[in-house]
């Protein structure tokens, strides 16, 4: 009987250990980035009753191989959600891209998200999703909003919202105060906010970026180098509590504004590679073109400081910002390339080397594509 005991015993322990250790990250050191694909889903494709656009975040999950592709849309065409889809790899790339559910994602009332119409105040502007294996839950970012309208003025703050597979709101991350939206010339720019999530550390973490500077750490990106600065968040999954904050330099916008003066270069999309390392997507567009300027960057997080308690990079320049290195620039494929947004480690190749598949948010507009690409990660 004690020898059944302890068996029993050890085998509890052996079944907790592995359901502990079930699920590891995906991380590499990478090299460069092979490119093998695309695939285009046909523009403002129906489905469910929804229409397929504006997909600005992308997760993979590997023990169901599916992702989760969040929508930016405004609650305009349809109700704040994501999809969930399933990407047929051939020997030249992507085969077909699948679309297989789609879930709103829901206030804490149980009701979906109001469009500007209904309720401006509390219309989310989605932008990124993440799906971790081992809580069986989703995060996704909004980036609110800053509207100081004729009229109105409609200040929204963005949100790191937690929410189960089917949609149902669980929880909220508390923000640290540098990204609080204001009036004043201080916090946010107008959607330039939360654009990418990466989890960490085995599920233990998660980074959150913003995607232009805040207008206390300094100005927009140009054409010419101004030292733009974009904040990275670091926040504990335990206690959901912000731990350290990073300074990321920002590359130029590529190419001058023509006829207009619109241009922009910001973070669209970050994901863990491995210890202190992050890939970065920076997404540069001016108009007078139609394609963007995306560049993939490994960024190391290892000698930066920690400006938590930094209020204002301006006033205080006493910090190393993170270290950055260009793995491609997408301008090297020899394609059109539009607004990419999302990224995810993706199946592993029959050779073993990872996928890194990337998606496009073709903002609901006729000359714009829903593109996907796939790489192949060399290390």
């Amino acid at each position: 009987m004690k020898y059944f005991s302890l068996i029993v015993l050890v085998s509890l322990f052996i079944l907790h250990t592995a359901a502990q250790t079930k699920y590891v990250q995906p991380t590499a050191v990478i090299k460069q980035l092979k490119f093998l694909g695309e695939y285009v889903v046909p523009h403002n494709m129906e489905f469910k009753g929804t229409t397929i656009g504006g997909l600005s975040g992308l997760d993979y999950d590997a023990e169901h191989d599916v992702y989760y592709a969040i929508s930016d849309d405004r609650s305009e065409h349809n109700p704040a959600r994501y999809y969930l889809l399933k990407i047929n790899f051939s020997p030249k790339g992507i085969d077909t891209v699948v679309f297989q559910d789609v879930r709103n994602m829901l206030q804490p009332d149980g009701t979906v998200y109001p469009n500007k119409k209904q309720n401006p105040y509390k219309t989310p502007d989605p932008e990124a999703m993440r799906y971790n294996p081992i809580t069986k839950q989703l995060v996704w970012t909004s980036e609110g909003e800053r509207d100081l309208g004729i009229f109105k003025t409609v200040l929204e703050n963005p949100a790191i919202t937690t929410i189960t597979t089917a949609g149902k709101y669980l929880d909220t991350f508390p923000l640290p105060p540098q990204v609080l939206m204001h009036k004043e010339e201080v916090g946010p720019r107008q959607n330039g906010v939360f654009e990418g999530i990466a989890f960490a550390n085995n599920y233990k973490e998660a980074y959150i970026s913003v995607e232009e500077p805040l207008y206390q750490d300094g100005p927009k990106a140009d054409t010419e180098d101004v030292n733009p600065m974009i904040r990275i968040l670091k926040y504990d999954l335990t206690t959901k509590k912000n731990t350290a904050q990073y300074a990321y330099k920002l590359d130029p916008v590529a190419h001058a504004a023509l006829p207009f003066t619109f241009k922009i270069n910001g973070v669209s999309d970050i994901l863990y590679e491995a210890k202190d390392k992050l890939l970065v997507m920076e997404r540069s567009f001016s108009t007078g073109r139609m394609a963007c300027t995306v560049k993939i960057f490994e960024a190391d997080l290892s000698k930066a400081t920690n400006i938590k308690e930094n209020l204002s990079l301006i006033q205080n320049k006493a910090f190393v910002p993170v270290t950055k290195r260009l793995i491609l620039n997408m301008d090297s494929l020899g394609r059109y390339v539009d607004n990419v947004e999302g990224m995810t480690f993706g199946p592993t190749l029959p050779n073993g080397h990872k996928t890194l598949v990337t998606v496009v948010d073709n903002n609901f507009l006729m000359l714009e594509k829903t593109q996907f690409f796939v790489f192949e990660v060399t290390e």
